[in-house]
């Protein structure tokens, strides 16, 4: 028997919760990987600037000020990760309109995104 016609379509990863079967779509990392690659890109450079800063014994305020924002960057992108988790993995495909969980998804993300501010 294939893949097929058991119903697992081919390059879709397969999850099995207890009897169930789920195939699942393609991550929303991998969907936005150019986008978070480049968030991370930047977050090395504040992290390099930060290691050049204290290799140079700056000042404390300015090492501080270059952690602060260093933080900044990583904590905007692990909002934009959990969001994106939350849309796509919390929720069900036909609760992501108007419905309750849909609502309180959206609350969730924004007490995160505050949070993490």
């Amino acid at each position: 028997m294939n893949l097929a016609s058991r119903g697992i379509r081919p390059n879709k990863p397969k999850h099995t919760i207890g009897v169930y079967s789920i195939i699942t779509t393609m991550a929303h990392t991998t969907k936005e990987k150019d986008k978070l690659l480049v968030r991370v890109r930047r977050i090395r450079g504040q992290v390099d600037a930060i290691e050049r800063a204290l290799e140079s014994e700056e000042e404390c305020t300015s090492v501080l000020q270059l952690m602060a924002a260093c933080r900044g960057a990583l904590n905007g992108l692990m909002a934009e990760v959990m969001e994106g988790h939350v849309r796509f993995h919390v929720l069900s495909p036909e609760n992501r309109k108007n419905s309750p969980q849909a609502r309180a998804a959206e609350e969730l993300i924004e007490v995160v995104r505050a949070y993490l501010k």
